[in-house]
């Protein structure tokens, strides 16, 4: 049997000691975990001061993948959208420590509308103001407790939501009638479609021009 060099034995010792390499996982929620993750720490990478709040459009874009896998039918499935915010907490530290940029390449084809900016509301009003409203709502829950550093935008989503809660009643009973179950499939519905037209805060400032 050949001996190995000194050099040669080095070089593969000091090989293995770098971040390991990573992969998208195969599991929905742990992909879409593991991509939300990649997008925080692009995120912060990206921020010259690693103290400072993350740009309000990064946490859209973070956000946008536990919205994703909770779209991926013809309703927005929250549960699926809890689990993946979940897995995120319990996966970063294994993630940052590895070649987190790997991932970068393979989340952008994994997700091809994550970020995406060139979003355009429905045409029929009823459709996009209900559309408008859910999301409005899930990202002022899912930030309320950063409500100091965003509170321009979230203050906009709540006004929005409360001119939402007046008109939207009479559209909601014309399409499914006065029963509180249909209603709330109607609006699982139209925020899976809304999910699907781009990055949140790209789909809010629309409805926020459109609406406001």
């Amino acid at each position: 049997m050949r001996s190995v060099g000194a050099a040669t034995l080095a070089a593969l010792l000091l090989a293995g000691c770098g971040p390991k390499a990573l992969t998208l996982p195969a599991d929905p929620v742990d992909r879409a975990a593991t991509c939300g993750v990649v997008a925080a720490a692009s995120a912060r990478a990206a921020t010259a001061d690693i103290k400072a709040p993350l740009p309000f459009e990064a946490q859209g874009r973070i956000l946008h993948y536990p919205l994703l896998a909770a779209s991926e039918g013809e309703r927005f499935e929250t549960a699926t959208a809890n689990a993946v915010s979940k897995r995120m907490s319990a996966l970063q530290d294994d993630i940052t420590s590895g070649a987190w940029e790997a991932l970068v390449p393979q989340c952008a084809a994994a997700y091809p509308l994550a970020g995406r900016l060139d979003v355009k509301l429905p045409s029929d009003d009823f459709d996009a103001e209900l559309g408008c409203d859910e999301m409005g709502k899930f990202l002022s829950q899912a930030l309320q407790a950063q409500e100091v550093q965003y509170a321009g935008p979230l203050g906009e989503y709540r006004d929005l939501e409360r001119k939402f809660d007046t008109i939207l009643g009479p559209g909601l009973r014309s399409r499914v009638g006065k029963e509180l179950k249909p209603q709330l499939e109607l609006r699982a519905k139209a925020m899976a479609a809304t999910v699907k037209l781009g990055s949140p805060v790209a789909v809010m400032r629309q409805c926020v021009e459109r609406f406001g």
